[in-house]
């Protein structure tokens, strides 16, 4: 019955008229996300290797790894940090280092191979220039309590959103926290709280662009996506005190159908021209590759980005629930 189940999913992942054993399969490649359109395109043309589009999120990814555990049907997967942990953990990604898998941070890999990063996000404010109402531009947390900022600043709802929380654990080590100690972060977000902040619990791109929310704790990709993409004055600030890094992990599927093929993909986006397409999204590559100079001008220095570095990352998910529940109760 799992061998149908798996045959009759990998057939609806599959475009009409293609052939299944010419193609692999990576679960959670959408072509929407990350600009995996690019990337799918190139695979097929450098490697001939087709892959169909699909559109899972990081845990109906890891839900189907789990159900088709002793038939699997994707060759390679792709997730948030903390589900590729849970995927190697559960023993349904398999030990693979692809080339280029040394030039990864320590932090930012299984040390096996199970999961590794290829393109993160980096916490930090995404400002609105032109909604500040002359203001200055914050340079800091610290600077978001002052009161020329009352009513400008939102942070989605930590309890809620994984982009929130991933601010309160990037404020909670800013200030002397850590995963073992929120008492920063709950304090950061009273004193906060005092300023009358933006508490919205989705996604808020579009607040920030239209000037309704002037300035939001938000991924770099996002805040250099409306500097280079949309009418007005946009700036991404790593603030003063540090932050955090975001992964995104992709692993070998353990036993999967074309482990040859997940192989050759795995280090083709690991190379220096697979690693350079992920800067279309404005993500920035797991290994320090050699940009072209007009790409790396998108960002912000290399020495600005030393202040963002790694958490533990299985335990920053293992805390989340305890401090979501400490902040809807100190604080909201």
């Amino acid at each position: 019955m799992k061998h149908i189940l798996g045959a009759v999913v990998a057939a609806t992942l599959v475009a009409p008229g293609t052939v299944l054993a010419q193609d692999a399969i990576c679960y959670n490649c959408p072509p929407q996300w990350a600009d995996w359109a690019s990337m799918l395109k190139a695979i097929e043309t450098d490697l001939g290797i087709k892959m169909p589009h699909d559109n899972k999120n990081s845990g109906q990814t890891l839900s189907q790894l789990l159900a088709e555990r002793d038939a699997p049907v994707a060759d390679i997967a792709y997730y948030g940090v903390t589900f590729g942990i849970k995927a190697g953990n559960e023993g349904v990604a398999a030990a693979y280092k692809p080339a280029g898998f040394e030039d990864i941070a320590d932090g930012l890999k299984d040390p096996d191979g199970r999961w590794f990063t290829i393109h993160y996000g980096t916490l930090g404010l995404f400002v609105n220039k032109d909604a500040l109402g002359g203001a200055p531009v914050p340079a800091c947390w610290g600077d978001l309590t002052k009161p020329e900022y009352r009513g400008m600043v939102g942070y989605l709802d930590p309890s809620s959103a994984f982009v929130g929380y991933a601010g309160a654990v990037a404020v909670n080590r800013a200030f002397g926290g850590d995963l073992d100690n929120f008492d920063p972060a709950i304090k950061f977000f009273r004193n906060l709280g005092e300023n009358d902040p933006i508490v919205p619990k989705q996604t808020s791109y579009a607040r920030v662009v239209s000037g309704e929310i002037p300035i939001l704790f938000d991924y770099d990709f996002n805040a250099y996506r409306a500097k280079y993409t949309e009418d007005g004055n946009f700036e991404f600030v790593l603030p003063c005190e540090g932050s955090v890094v975001v992964p995104y992990v992709m692993s070998l599927v353990a036993n999967g159908p074309n482990p040859e093929k997940g192989k050759k993909m795995l280090d083709y986006i690991l190379s220096d021209k697979g690693q350079a397409l992920w800067t279309n999204a404005y993500l920035k590559p797991a290994r320090a590759v050699e940009l072209p100079e007009e790409v790396a001008a998108r960002f912000l220095p290399d020495s600005e980005y030393e202040r963002a570095t790694p958490v533990d990352y299985a335990k920053m998910e293992q805390v989340q629930k305890g401090f979501g529940e400490r902040y809807l109760a100190e604080v909201k």
